[in-house]
């Protein structure tokens, strides 16, 4: 159950970050290619913080 919450709120955070200033987007006709970079650095970063967190107090 916990595992599912953190989802639900990962999902909802998601749809508020979007797309951050660093992230690449190309669009062309019909195709379009977007890479967000940016966006998956800020993750990372707050991802090492929470396993950081978590292995200090466990």
């Amino acid at each position: 159950m916990i595992t599912g919450v953190i989802l639900l709120i990962v999902g909802f955070v998601w749809t508020f970050i979007g797309r951050l200033p660093g992230d690449i987007s190309f669009k062309k006709g019909n195709f379009s290619f977007y890479f967000p970079i940016m966006t998956s650095i800020v993750v990372s970063i707050i991802l090492s913080l929470i396993f950081f967190l978590i292995g200090k107090f466990r």
